[in-house]
């Protein structure tokens, strides 16, 4: 239980340390995927999993699964920089709702039981959070949009990768991802025009470790031990500690109705977590 919060709690300061970077927010995102690639490689190989024998579709899938994962990381930090902390969270992890979605299509069926609630109160919830964004300029709503489509892009990448994760493990598959999503994210960077070369190397080192390192590191060790509930619940201390450092560092009030959206996309993240219908790409 001690790992899987602070692997949450890691996580939650990523958006935090992406704003503090000196470089644009896309080139942070390249520079932490970048800095960790080795240590993943180490960490894979020493858990005895291999980086190789994937063949042309699984290489091709693992490959394409990076391209998302790129993808997603940079629409990620771009919508960081646009609006609240608390937001940025809960919106790039809206991945559990939109695969549940997606399930529904694929097996093609209605919602039933908990998955109408779930799906109620992400709608609910978003709308909430996305006319308060508007509420406070342009640029926050468009920030939301962004995360919103981060979650997107990152059910692709889970969907892409779900396979190669159980042949390779977990370590390998971010190995194989950061390898084909770093150049995804360089040429990102230099199309954007953004500063790339950081002058204070201190938070690309630290998004490094805590969003790649330490904090999916504690996450693999701890999710094999609980149920999909439990681990939908621990995501929530995520927005929680985002908001606070929102509150802390940038001056970021939440008003009564930011807390009822914050709420129900949360209890949406943990029913979809807890219903989800387990189905093949």
């Amino acid at each position: 239980m001690a790992a899987l919060l602070a692997g949450n709690a890691a996580l939650a300061v990523g958006p935090w340390l992406v704003r503090l970077a000196d470089t644009g927010p896309v080139s942070a995102g390249f520079w932490r995927l970048a800095l960790a690639l080795p240590f993943l490689a180490l960490i894979a190989i020493a858990n005895g999993q291999k980086l190789t024998g994937l063949g042309m579709r699984g290489g091709g899938l693992v490959l394409l699964a990076g391209v998302f994962f790129g993808f997603d990381i940079a629409s990620w930090h771009l919508g960081i920089g646009e609006t609240r902390l608390a937001n940025a969270v809960l919106f790039g992890n809206s991945g559990s709702v939109i695969l549940m979605l997606w399930a529904f299509i694929a097996l093609r069926r209605l919602p039933h039981g908990r998955e109408w609630p779930a799906i109620l109160a992400a709608l609910t919830g978003a709308i909430i959070l996305l006319g308060r964004s508007l509420e406070i300029s342009q640029a926050n709503f468009i920030g939301d949009l962004f995360c919103l489509l981060a979650g997107l892009l990152y059910a692709g990448y889970l969907l892409l990768a779900q396979d190669a994760r159980k042949s390779l493990g977990g370590w390998a598959l971010l190995t194989w991802a950061g390898l084909a999503s770093t150049p995804i994210l360089l040429f990102t960077a230099l199309a954007l025009g953004e500063p790339f070369w950081p002058t204070d190397w201190t938070p690309v080192v630290m998004l490094a470790l805590s969003s790649q390192l330490f904090g999916q590191g504690l996450l693999v060790y701890a999710l094999r031990h609980f149920s999909p509930l439990i681990i939908g619940i621990a995501l929530l201390t995520q927005p929680a500690i985002a908001a606070v450092v929102g509150w802390l560092r940038f001056g970021e009030v939440l008003v009564p109705l930011d807390f009822v959206g914050i709420a129900l996309v949360g209890s949406a993240l943990v029913l979809a977590k807890a219903t989800m219908p387990r189905v093949r790409a």
